[in-house]
């Protein structure tokens, strides 16, 4: 067995047991999700302060509440529409909240630069799930493209915990934009398949033609 397998399995079992006291805990999945965007606030103001480590190990801790909190939903038998809905918003909150943490930290040590790279990556990572969300009221499906919420959440963890959080915003900064673009040039593809599919199976008819007199 290799040592990334046993990983996996050590983790996983981890996580099945925390589902399992969750789920006889009857806590309601929504509270979990809330919890971690709390957490993730708490990883925000530790940004600010400029205690990278810190945040990082909060944002791993805020990890396990987005892990488990669809998990126990569906061990619970609680799945709704709602909150599938209310998932995606408070994801969305989480991410902008440690990214605000970030702005704060450089506008505090005067790096105008990185202020203006936090705010791309800000801007690239509401894009990434907004051009999902858009598309798919065309599309059946949009989920291509590489950097989605769980890779930008690993990006962060790993530079905000060995001190690489310049480079790692460079690269969410690309990756994310390259998403977006690659999901307009997707659901352009899909939307153009589908309306030419639309059009060979609608019937065509001839002509009327003018009865002779």
């Amino acid at each position: 067995m290799t040592v990334t397998r046993l990983i996996g399995r050590t983790s996983g079992k981890i996580i099945n047991l925390i589902v399992g006291a969750l789920a006889l805990s009857r806590i309601h999945p929504n509270v979990l999700t809330f919890l971690g965007l709390v957490i993730n606030t708490w990883a925000a103001f530790l940004f600010a302060a400029g205690r990278f480590r810190a945040a990082g190990l909060v944002v791993i801790l805020a990890g396990v509440f987005d892990m488990v909190d669809g998990r126990v939903a569906r061990e619970t038998n609680r799945v709704t529409r709602f909150g599938g809905f209310f998932d995606s918003v408070i994801d969305r909150y989480s991410d902008l909240a440690l990214f605000m943490g970030l702005l704060v930290y450089y506008a505090s040590i005067n790096r105008f630069f990185y202020i203006v790279l936090t705010a791309i990556v800000m801007t690239g990572s509401v894009m990434v799930s907004y051009t999902r969300a858009r598309a798919e009221c065309t599309i059946p499906k949009c989920k291509v493209g590489f950097l989605e919420r769980p890779e930008r959440v690993v990006l962060i963890i790993i530079g905000a915990l060995f001190d690489r959080m310049a480079p790692v915003l460079w690269v969410i900064a690309m990756l994310s934009n390259l998403t977006v673009v690659h999901r307009m040039i997707y659901t352009w593809q899909e939307a153009k398949r589908l309306e030419e599919a639309q059009l060979r199976s609608v019937p065509q008819t001839e002509p009327t033609r003018a009865m002779k007199a």
